[in-house]
């Protein structure tokens, strides 16, 4: 997929859908360190409408040079999932509803540090400061429940990934800390 396992790499995994948040993950490129790739394996749209709002912003990164966004569009294999995930510096899970969020715990499980929204079972899986970090979401009372200020949740999960991308000895303290609650209280 034109990953390089040698660079820092930011990953999201799964599908595109407004519940996933993952549009807010591409907007966070933006303020993500820039030695980071971020690797987004997203696929089978729910609409395509989503798929759109997703495009747009993805285009737009290109046209203005972002060259360590990749896109892979397909639904990957459990193998080739768990290859990226290993890989991973920091996975991020913007996710604006959660009912559990187990790709953070197959995350964990594969040794990587986690940010994610603080939204739903999420909370109970990430524990935050110590397997990674929870970013806090205001969100509208309304479906589909977006965050109030869009910008702003974009802004502190690169905060958060970026914290973690710029020390290592944190990355590896996190992304042990994960994997030993992923066996432990969830294996």
């Amino acid at each position: 997929y034109g990953v390089d396992a040698g660079k820092p790499i930011v990953l999201f995994v799964g599908r595109i859908t407004r519940q996933k948040g993952i549009v807010h993950l591409v907007n966070a490129v933006h303020y993500i360190n820039r030695d980071a790739q971020v690797v987004l394996c997203a696929g089978a749209p729910d609409t395509p409408e989503v798929l759109a709002e997703m495009e747009v912003p993805v285009k737009h990164l290109r046209q203005e040079g972002f060259k360590n966004l990749i896109w892979i569009q397909e639904m990957v294999t459990k193998a080739e999932a768990i290859e990226l995930y290993s890989h991973a510096t920091v996975f991020c899970c913007p996710s604006i509803y959660e009912p559990f969020g187990i790709i953070n715990l197959e995350a964990m499980a594969c040794r990587t540090a986690v940010v994610a929204s603080a939204v739903g079972g999420i909370k109970e899986v990430v524990i935050d400061g110590v397997t990674g970090y929870l970013v806090p979401l205001e969100q509208l009372h309304v479906a589909p429940f977006e965050p109030v200020n869009p910008d702003a949740f974009s802004r502190d999960l690169a905060a958060a990934v970026n914290k973690i991308l710029d020390d290592p000895k944190l990355a590896e303290s996190m992304a042990a800390a994960g994997q030993k609650r992923a066996r432990e209280v969830f294996s």
